[in-house]
Parts: structure tokens; sequence; C-alpha cells
């Protein structure tokens, strides 16, 4: 037969036998070599460890899998097989899974399936180790991935991951890591370096496999179906379903564990990539409760990111992480109207030339580490000492105020040698780390006062001060108990406190829910507003000059001053009227400086010159305390007229009344005037009555916002507040509190970059923080509505930087505010002094448009922050980001700031 088989290829019948027979031999000898190839091309050769990645994929293309090479012409062409979940049978042979496979492999074969199984049994039992799946949030599980937290597992989120001690990482090695990797992040975090595309996607099922970058030839696509034979005996485990790789546009899909994700991230996504992570499918579809965005949905022109989730989840929650147009009108805030309500910079008419937007389009950005004298203290519109130099005279504290360079530094502020996470509240009202704040001077002129003390690695606050050195909470109430008409935390809510020192004052107000805006100049004291901000106290740097401070008129409950250095009593009493402008009508001015109760000459004069200026001003004395027993102290309680009457019948006008031109609103940058504003009268009209007490002013109205007034999105004024309102307790309730893996126990100090009505305040009542809202000054004037809720802000103007010192706050909220701010201010400058403001390892939630977002998102990329989660829906965008501990090494010397 061999002879008949043969004689077509030979065509020749008169062969001699001998020369048959010799071809017999030799055909029989090429089959014996085609079995032994057969067998041993089906061998298993253990998968090392990605120190070959070549030689690793060509033993998993003999042993594991049957590969199809697909012309890159032929990108239409459907795999031959695909691997899905439900064609593995859970018990018995598997059938038809032969496909291309050899089907004579024998018991050779069946041998090396046993070597295979067991070797990938033990990498599985290695990968259970080191793989961390959950993390603890509020305790329950974390569908977001360990490595978006801090980039390495952790099994307790309490935002201390993100901290320098609890990482284990100094600030080389997070820079390091931040600069190397690709940054973690939460359901929709992308990396953009070039324009290739890596895309990891598994789910909590897929908890094996390598990574596609090293299993995949580049050109090809590959289609893997591993571990055919394994699954006859091993069926209840679940492998990868291999690798894709898209020849055109080097697009890899990566179905692996998430363990090996957190391992060689950096290994598998090809410097260049953009990636994409989607996990824990299956656990999200478990916590339906929870609000999660749907998917990771990935725009090639744009690069946003549109995460998604189970089609149930859309329904319930696709409008609470991320409310739609349709529901959200308060969302979208590109026709923001003023309604009836004027900007800060129309009021004071001082606004700045705007400064010319720079080319932030520009994905290549170049940090520098600002050199000034102030150092890791920096406040550019403080510090600028070439301004200062020039000052012509410094005798009404001019040095003091606020002196902006012309050009906003793009730098970024080095951190303190030996910076930590700072202490959570309240443990850092009494203690704070010193080397995050590393100042004694104040120590050693107020050590006898008990304001502060070093001890070990701690400042330490004993809860004194200086008119109040055996504890504030005594002395706040002596006050109440003086003056039952204060009612702490009901009537009074809202306070100034005028040279607050170290803000122990207002740190123990919260025990009484008031609210106390703390303010003090950086002067010669050093650092007392950082030392309140680092506690997680409200204050601000601010001085009483030459300028109104940057506050509404009549919206301060209480003003109080202890010993504040303040000579009220000077020039006609110009800074005392700058009190009156502040206070409300039948509000109270606390004063329990050395005047009060000492009998010095000098303290005598001034009580004298007190009691004639407050006559004038026709504040009436309600209270003068002899000295309490335990601080030695007496206080005198002043209140504002709440009526025209007293001004009317003055026999001198002196201080005279302003003129109806003056507006008491107008606060920025408007010079301080010798005059008092009239009581308003009228019903309707802010200032005619006090507010509703605490809390229920909080949520009602206003008396004096009218139904005919025009609100900031376009309703009658009562009925906006009201929504914007709801809109807010839906998105901090339903997305910020359970959509962004934010630990809110670690969050105390907050700011409301464009705060409009106060909703975003008013919807983390409940929380122990606290929310500065800020007001820009070329957004309507809402701020009067935010005093009169019960809640605080300020004024400013984003193209400068605020009077706060570097690394104050836990969590910028920036809604709409930043594509605003870029038409007219340096967009790189701006997000410079976000990174100054924000803590390491604080959050940044943005929401505004698509542009914008993936503008700054590039940037805070740049600065090696952490992506927590970036998502776009109807060209509106949301981005969670997390400061880091990295600093440039590149340094720029801002020469105006050197002393």
């Amino acid at each position: 037969m061999a002879l008949g088989r043969y004689n077509r290829v030979d065509n020749n019948n008169n062969k001699s036998s001998s020369y048959c027979s010799t071809v017999t031999i030799v055909i029989f000898m090429g089959l014996c070599l085609v079995g032994i190839w057969m067998i041993t091309s089906s061998w298993v050769v253990p998968v090392q460890n990605g120190d070959d990645p070549a030689e690793e994929k060509k033993n998993q293309l003999k042993d594991q899998v049957e590969t199809v090479i697909v012309d890159s012409n032929d990108r239409d062409n459907k795999p031959q097989f695909e691997d899905k979940p439900n064609d593995l049978r859970k018990d018995g042979p598997e059938k038809n899974l032969d496909v291309s496979l050899a089907k004579d492999k024998g018991k050779a074969n069946l041998a090396a399936e046993e070597n295979q199984e067991k070797t990938e049994e033990a990498k599985w039992d290695k990968s259970k180790k080191d793989n961390q799946q959950f993390n603890s949030v509020g305790g329950e599980k974390n569908v977001y991935n360990s490595e978006n937290l801090g980039g390495q597992g952790s099994e307790n989120n309490n935002e201390k991951p993100h901290s320098i001690k609890d990482d284990k990482k100094s600030g080389s090695d997070y820079a390091e890591k931040k600069g190397d990797e690709s940054t973690s992040r939460t359901y929709g975090d992308k990396v953009d370096k070039n324009d290739d595309k890596v895309s990891d996607k598994r789910s909590a099922d897929q908890v094996k496999g390598k990574s596609s970058n090293e299993d995949s030839p580049k050109g090809d696509k590959v289609f893997d179906k591993s571990f055919v034979d394994q699954v006859k005996k091993s069926s209840n485990e679940v492998f990868p379903k291999g690798d894709k790789v898209d020849k055109n546009n080097d697009n890899g899909f990566d179905k692996s564990s998430d363990s090996q994700v957190k391992k060689s991230s950096n290994e598998d996504a090809p410097k260049g990539d953009k990636v994409f992570d989607k996990s824990f499918d299956d656990q999200v579809k478990k916590r339906s409760n929870e609000v999660f965005p749907k998917g990771d949905k990935v725009d090639k022109n744009n690069g946003n990111v549109f995460d998604k989730s189970s089609d149930s989840q859309v329904k319930k929650s696709s409008n609470e992480v991320f409310p739609s147009v349709a529901q959200s009108e308060l969302l979208n805030e590109t026709m923001i109207q003023n309604g009836s309500f004027t900007t800060q910079a129309a009021e004071s008419n001082k606004e700045k030339n705007a400064e010319s937007s720079s080319n932030s389009s520009s994905k290549d950005y170049s940090w520098k580490l600002c050199n000034s004298t102030a150092g890791p203290d920096f406040i550019p519109c403080l510090d600028n000492c070439e301004a200062i130099r020039n000052l012509p005279t410094n005798i009404h504290y001019e040095h003091r105020e606020r002196h902006c360079p012309e050009v906003p530094p793009t730098c970024l502020v080095p951190l303190p040698e030996g910076y930590k996470f700072p202490i959570e509240w309240p443990k850092s009202r009494d203690k704070i780390w010193y080397k995050n704040v590393p100042h004694s001077k104040l120590v050693e002129f107020k050590g006898g006062q008990n304001w502060l003390k070093i001890t070990g690695d701690y400042l330490t606050f004993p809860g004194g001060g200086t008119q109040f050195r055996r504890g504030a909470l005594h002395y706040i109430d002596f006050i109440q108990k003086a003056v039952p008409d204060i009612a702490w935390g009901k009537r009074s809510r809202v306070i100034l406190d005028v040279g607050c020192g170290v803000a122990s004052f207002g740190g123990y107000l919260f025990e009484r829910n008031v609210l106390a805006m703390s303010l003090a100049p950086k002067d010669e004291h050093e650092a007392q507003v950082q030392f309140a901000l680092e506690r997680g106290i409200p204050a601000v740097s601010a001085v009483m000059g030459t300028k109104r401070l940057p506050y509404p008129g009549t919206v301060f409950d209480i003003i109080h001053c202890a010993r504040c250095r303040v000579p009220w009593h000077i020039e006609g009493g110009k800074l005392l009227l700058e009190l009156n402008r502040l206070l409300r009508p039948g509000g109270f001015f606390l004063w329990s400086a050395t005047p009060v109760y000492q009998l010095k000459a000098q303290d005598v004069e001034i009580w004298k010159a007190m009691i004639e200026q407050t006559k004038a001003m026709c504040w009436e004395l309600v209270n003068k305390t002899s000295k309490e027993p335990i601080n030695k102290v007496a206080i005198a309680t002043f209140r504002k007229p709440t009526s025209n009457e007293c001004y009317e019948q003055r026999s001198q006008q002196e201080p005279p009344l302003c003129p109806e031109s003056d507006d008491p609103n107008a606060a920025w940058n408007v010079p301080l005037q010798t005059c008092m504003h009239k009581v308003p009268l009228d019903p309707s009209e802010r200032g005619s009555k006090w507010p509703e007490e605490w809390p229920a002013r909080l949520e009602k109205s206003p008396y004096w916002l009218l139904s005919s007034q025009v609100g900031v999105y376009g309703k009658a004024a009562p009925e906006d507040l009201a929504a914007d309102n709801e809109h807010w307790k839906q998105v901090v309730t339903k997305s910020y509190m359970q959509g962004m893996g934010i630990n809110w126990s670690s969050v105390r100090n907050v700011m409301d970059m464009k705060a409009v009505y106060g909703g975003f305040a008013a919807a983390l009542k409940d929380m122990n923080l606290w929310v500065m809202n800020v007001i820009p000054v070329d957004s309507p004037d809402t701020l009067p509505i935010i005093y009169e809720r019960g809640l605080f802000g300020i004024y400013h103007d984003w193209c400068e930087s605020f009077s706060t010192y570097p690394r104050s706050y836990d969590l910028l909220h920036a809604d709409h505010i930043f594509s605003r701010v870029k038409k007219r201010c340096n967009f790189v400058a701006v997000v410079a002094e976000v990174d100054r403001i924000l803590r390491p390892g604080g959050k940044l939630i943005a929401r505004d448009d698509v542009e914008t977002i993936t503008e700054l998102e590039n940037m805070v990329r740049s600065m090696h922050w952490e992506v927590r989660l970036s998502y776009s829906k109807d060209k509106e965008g949301l981005l969670c980001v997390q400061k880091s501990m990295w600093r440039p090494t590149e340094v720029e010397t801002l020469t105006y700031a050197i002393a």
C-alpha cells in the first residue's frame, strides 16, 4: 500500500523492489520523527516569572493555548473560537474543545496537563496571598481597587493609606513611584502619555492570568483559550480568557487578576499607553445601594472616561453620582446669571485687570519648586517682600495687608522637612505634629499663657489664651452667664474673632454649635493662623489696616476681641466703625482686653476713649463684669442698635452717617470709611430682623429673599435657593459620601471655591467638619445668604492667592469655577494655588465642562496626584483627585519674595 500511495508521487511503476524498500524505510523514519515531535510539542514547560517574555510566550503557545494569527488587514474576521465563562462546564469532561488541538496527544498529553495544573495551582496560591481585593471603608467592603488607595493594598482605608507614614512612603519614594507608574485610579482613571491605549478589564471572578503585553506579540491579534484540558479536572476555577492585541492601534485588552495588575501595572502597560480599569463588576452588582458610575467607556477622541455598571444600577443611580442634564439644571452653570444679585467686583469697583490666560492647553507641564524667604510657609500675597519694601509707610499695618505679585507664581511650595499627615479632629484640637508647623517662637512668647507647648514630637494646646489661661470653655460659659441673650448655638451662630491667636476660643465654640471666623495677621507671632488651621479650626490671615475686611455688611452675630491689640479708639474709631459695618443690628461686641478691668493709667485712658466712641456710635454697654475668679479677667459687652433713632438724636453727627451711595456690602479692596450705615427698617430688607435660631435658619429661606427677585439659576430667588439646597443634598448623600471612596472622618477643613448659596456646606452640616464658603468677586454676591443660613464665608479673586498658609485644607470643592477663572487668569497659576492650600493626601472634587476637566486632569497628573475618579456625561465632567507628597527638584527663585 505504501508503494501504491506513493506511486502518485513517483509516477513510475517500474522501480526495483530495493528502491521501494529504501523509500519505505525513509518514510517510516519520517513518521517516527513526526510522532516524537508531536509528543514533545505538547510537553509542559513551566512558566517563568516574566524574565524572558518571548520564551514565556513560546511556551504558553505550545502547551496552554490555541493561537490564531489574524492578518492586520483582516480585522473584521472573528476568532475561530471564543472562551466564555458560560461555556465552561462545572463538572464532567468538556466536549468539542479540541478545535485545532491535536487529538492524538495521548497519555503523554494527559501527564502534561497534570503537571501544568499543579504549576498553575501553585501560582494561584501565591497570587491569592498577594491579592487584596477589598479595602475597608466605614466597616464595609470597598469595591475600589486597593491599588487606587495610595498604590498599595490596604486592609483599612482610613485615608491614612494616603499619608506618608501609613503608606511607608517618603517624599522621594512617593514621587518615584507616582512618576513611574500609570497612576492608580478608581473605576475610570486614565493616564495620558502617548496615543496608545491599554485597557485592563477584569471581574471578581477573573482572578488569574498574566499581562497582555508580555504574552502577545506586537502586531497580531491573539485569541487565547487557556487551560482547556485543565477545565476537565478543575472546572471550579475560572481562568483568564487571554489577551487581545490590535495591531492597527496597539490597543491591548488584558483580562488579568487584580493582584497581577497591582504588581505589574508598569510591566504590563507599555510606556505611552492609556490604562482604563474596570474592576469588581460582580461586587458592584451586589452592592446596588451604593452609587457607582456605570463602567468604563473610553472616548478615543478626547480621552474621556465614562464609568458604567449594571443596567439596574443605572436606573437607580445614574442621576445620583452625576445627575443628568434634564434633572440637574443647577449643575450646568455655563449659562449662569447674576439674577438680582450684583457681583462683588461691581460693588467694589476695584477688580484688577484680568491676567491674560496662558496657553494652558498644552499637556506638557514643567513644575518647579518655589524659592522664597518664607519657604514652606509662603503666601504669595502676604510675602511680597519687594512690594512691602516700597511701601511709603506702615503706620496702619500696610505691611501686613495683601500685596499680590503682578504675575502670580506657577511654582509649587516646598514641604517642611519631616512633614506627616495631620492628626485627625478632635485630637488635633489638643495636639499637632511639631514638624508640620516647626515654629517655636510663639511658645517662647506665649508659653506662660497656656497657648501652646512643645511636648516631644508634638505641639500641644492646653486650651488657654491670653485672657483665658485656665481654659476656653470656662471663658465661653462665663460670657453666656453674663449676657444670657447671647444664647450660644441658637441666637448666636456665626461670630468673628479678631486677633484670634491660635484660635482656641473658636475651637471650643464648636462644642456650643457656633462657627467662629478667626483672623490674625501674619506677624512676629509667627504662624498663629497656621497653628489654628493645623488644629482643624477655621482661620484666615488678615489685618485690620487700611481696607475693609472681605466680608459683607451686617452678617456677624457676635464680634469678639480678647486681647487683640487693635487700637479701636484712635483716628475717630475707624477700625471700630469697620466692626459696626460687619455686625448685625442687635449683635454684640465682646471685649475682654486689659482696659476693661485694669486700673493702669494707659488702660484707664483707653477705656474712657472707648466709652466715648461707642456712645457716639450708639452702641449700648449691656454689661461690664467684674473679674471672674478663674481666669482673672472681666468682659465688656456692647450691643449695636436696631433702629436709627439714636443716630438722629445725636447732638453731634460724629461719626457721620455714610452716604446712600456707599454700599456696606462692597468689601473687596475697598478703603475703610469713617462713617456708619443706617439700620435697615423696611421689613423686606436684610438686617431689619434677626435670623431664625439655629438650626432652623439653615433650611428656611431668608425673609428678605423675595419671589420677585431672580435667583442665580433663573428661578424665583426662594425657589432657586430651595432647588440648590435639594440638589446638593442629593449629590453629597448619594455621590460624594458613597461614590468617591473618601473617608470623611479624616476630612476636617473644607473649602467650597464657588459656594453660590452654600448648599454644599449645608449638606455637610451633620459632619464633623467646617466649610469655608468662597464667593468669587466676579460671581453673584450671594455671601449674605450664606451667613443668613448660619454658615460663613469670604470674598476672593482666584486670580490671586488666598490669604491662608500652605497645606491648610483637607478637601477643596470646585463647582464650575475653573472654566470661569481660566478665561481671565493664568490657569496654571490657579492650579498651583490649589496645590499650595491643599494638604498632601487632601482631595479635590471638581465639576466642570469636559474640556476644563480634561485640562485640569492633565495638570494634576503632571504633579503626580492620584486620580480617584474621572467621569463625563453630556459634556459635563466630574473629577476627584488626591494630592501626593511629590515635589519637583528644579527650583524657581521668586525675586519679589526674597527679603
